[in-house]
């Protein structure tokens, strides 16, 4: 693996204890190459230089895998829906890193951004599906639905909790400023080399508890 710019997420992940395979790392070249290409040209997100592609989006989703194993949560078999996916983030990254563990949705209502999604998916020849809807007009139910940098929290939970099942987890990862009534359902986490991530984890363990 000569490029640069993915053996610094090797090594970055290498740092946080999260292991990739030299397949998973070419999936990440692949999508880095590929991802770089059509941004330029639809516009998918205004981070432009691979290596910040690989540092705000490719490890900031992976993020995730810490906060799974820091709340004990058991991915296997689960169905997973990313709400909000614009280029793919976090779902891809999850799914390259989990693989075959997981069944993924990508839940884009950007028609550009899907046919993104859809082509990614023949070029990394990963599985996943693309719901090219509103979030709100979908019936499915999800084990755990991720969502990132997309909207207003409360919009998203009131959605959100329509699209998880019982038992299910909604998580929301934030950047900086916690809503005050959100912070009890915040959990913060330090990285080496990479900016402290929080994250808004709700587990609807009823109809009333996600609202």
């Amino acid at each position: 693996m000569e490029n640069q710019e993915i053996l610094k997420l090797k090594e970055l992940c290498e740092k946080n204890d999260i292991s990739l395979s030299e397949e998973q790392l070419q999936l990440f070249d692949k999508y880095l190459s590929f991802y770089t290409k059509w941004n330029r040209v639809y516009n998918l997100s205004s981070i432009r230089k691979k290596e910040d592609v690989v540092y705000r989006h490719f490890f900031d989703s992976l993020t995730l895998v810490k906060l799974f194993e820091k709340i004990n949560l058991d991915v296997e078999g689960k169905h997973f829906s990313d709400f909000g996916s614009g280029g793919g983030f976090p779902g891809v990254p999850l799914k390259i890193y989990y693989l075959d563990k997981i069944k993924l949705s990508l839940i884009e209502a950007v028609n550009k951004k899907c046919i993104f999604l859809e082509m990614l998916r023949k070029e990394l020849k990963i599985d996943y599906e693309v719901l090219c809807q509103r979030a709100e007009t979908l019936n499915e139910k999800f084990d755990i639905l991720v969502s990132r940098a997309t909207g207003e929290t409360f919009e998203v939970l009131k959605i959100s909790k329509n699209l998880v099942k019982i038992g299910g987890y909604i998580i929301i990862m934030k950047a900086k400023k916690i809503e005050e009534e959100l912070k009890p359902f915040t959990i913060s986490l330090k990285f080496k080399g990479y900016p402290e991530r929080s994250f808004i984890v709700i587990r609807k363990e009823n109809e009333s508890k996600a609202k």
